[in-house]
């Protein structure tokens, strides 16, 4: 009597969650920057101050360390926006590298031929990675310059406009260009986020499309124009 051997059925693929599929992650993506985004709007209203003179200036980032004392500890609203940035810059980069990698291995033999979506460039994706790691590179030495003041020569850290009239002084030129050069790419990588994130919130409606774009356009040069004045002026000796 034989019996006959039953195949063993697939167990069933486990259901992905939300948050890691790609459109959780793209939604991912999308909010953290949205957040990224509102910081270095107000870091970029923070660093007009200078125009104020140094105790308009100095008074502004003491203010920040100081805030809510002596009912909270010292720097804790710092510690807040830090620990807040921390998170969604990790998770900004997490979101990209997963999906980026999904992309590739989804096709690994490239179009021979790729048309943009209206309103993108054809060089999008690549300005947007490459621009991810200049601007990476640069908030790495932003740091050392003028939070831990590791490379900068004013060690004193209540004097903020000194460590800022410091680092763009004219003989250290290449620290200026370094830095205008990370607002060129801090610029495109606006442009096109903010415009791919109201694309992944709202959907793609052609009625907005114009819009969102004009929006997106005018938003990275303002952000740009407002981080790049205070360079310039303090090289050409606007500030001192």
């Amino acid at each position: 009597m034989s019996t006959a051997v039953q195949p063993r059925k697939a167990a069933p693929p486990k259901p992905q969650s939300r948050l890691r599929s790609s459109i959780g992650l793209k939604i991912v993506m999308a909010v953290s920057g949205i957040l990224l985004v509102g910081f270095i709007i107000a870091h970029m209203a923070g660093n007009l101050h200078v125009f104020e003179g140094r105790e308009e200036m100095n008074a502004y980032a003491h203010g920040l360390r100081t805030f809510g004392e002596p009912l909270l500890p010292h720097e804790s609203l710092l510690w807040v926006m830090r620990i807040g940035l921390i998170a969604a810059v990790a998770a900004h980069i997490w979101s990209a590298i997963v999906l980026t990698h999904r992309a590739i291995h989804a096709r690994p033999v490239r179009y021979a031929s790729k048309k943009p979506a209206k309103g993108e460039s054809r060089h999008a994706v690549a300005t947007m990675r490459w621009g991810a790691v200049v601007i990476v590179l640069f908030v790495i030495w932003h740091l050392l310059d003028l939070t831990w003041r590791t490379v900068n020569p004013v060690k004193d850290v209540p004097d903020a406009y000194g460590a800022v009239v410091a680092t763009f002084d004219p003989s250290r030129w290449p620290v200026t260009v370094f830095y205008l050069l990370a607002l060129v790419a801090l610029g495109f990588h606006l442009r096109h986020g903010v415009w791919s994130a109201v694309q992944t919130i709202a959907g793609p409606n052609t009625a907005w499309r114009g819009r969102t774009q004009a929006i997106a356009l005018g938003l990275a040069v303002i952000v740009v124009a407002g981080f790049a004045i205070v360079p310039l002026a303090v090289t050409f000796g606007l500030v001192s």
